[in-house]
């Protein structure tokens, strides 16, 4: 049987995590995605909270650190009728800001993620990774994630996340649907827009 006749195949334009009301999650983040399966591509887009902190001012060679807090979520489960078996290989870009060095990261918490989460310093990104998988349906926390920075002599440090276009996305993860009973990995890749400053410290 030939998956390639489904047409539009309706995969993901309802995909869109629900987020939960909370107050630790002050901003809400929309992030524009595309997401591509046997031939067909479908944009849409993901409500994400998220609430995070760092000192309002530091020394020039300081150390300071920024902690980014996501509010919990929910992984739909279905999409344009079509059931949603699992999210898998979530990626989360975090870039070290201008007028700071990076140190080091850490995660705290998470809950629901069906697998460890792990983070590293790629490139001049701060990349939270979750291979999952994490169920349709189920409720899911993403960590915690607290980077420590050093300052440079003078400016401002300006924490944002990570993406500016499809073709340089902040956030990656596959999702996997099931259509006429069969399996099918739908990639998304997407930034978030608009992209507010989620933290500023003065060096000085």
């Amino acid at each position: 049987m030939k998956l390639a006749g489904i047409g539009s195949l309706l995969l993901v334009p309802m995909l869109m995590f629900a987020t939960n009301a909370s107050a630790a999650a002050p901003q809400t983040i929309t992030y524009k995605l595309r997401a591509s399966a046997v031939g067909q591509t479908t944009d849409f887009t993901l409500d994400q909270g998220v609430d995070a902190s760092a000192p309002a001012s530091v020394a020039p060679g300081g150390t300071l650190a920024v902690t980014i807090d996501p509010a919990p979520n929910t992984i739909p489960s279905e999409a344009g009728g079509r059931q949603v078996r699992e999210i898998k290989g979530l990626a989360l870009r975090l870039p070290v800001p201008a007028n700071s060095s990076f140190k080091s990261a850490s995660l705290a918490g998470g809950a629901g993620l069906g697998g460890t989460p792990t983070i590293a310093l790629q490139g001049t990104d701060v990349v939270l990774n979750v291979p999952g998988p994490i169920k349709g349906g189920a409720n899911f926390e993403l960590p915690t994630v607290t980077i420590n920075l050093t300052a440079g002599a003078s400016g401002t440090i300006a924490a944002k996340l990570g993406g500016t276009s499809y073709d340089a996305p902040g956030l990656t993860f596959t999702a996997v649907v099931s259509v006429i009973g069969f399996p099918v990995n739908a990639a998304a890749k997407g930034y978030p827009d608009p992209n507010p400053v989620l933290t500023t410290t003065t060096i000085g």
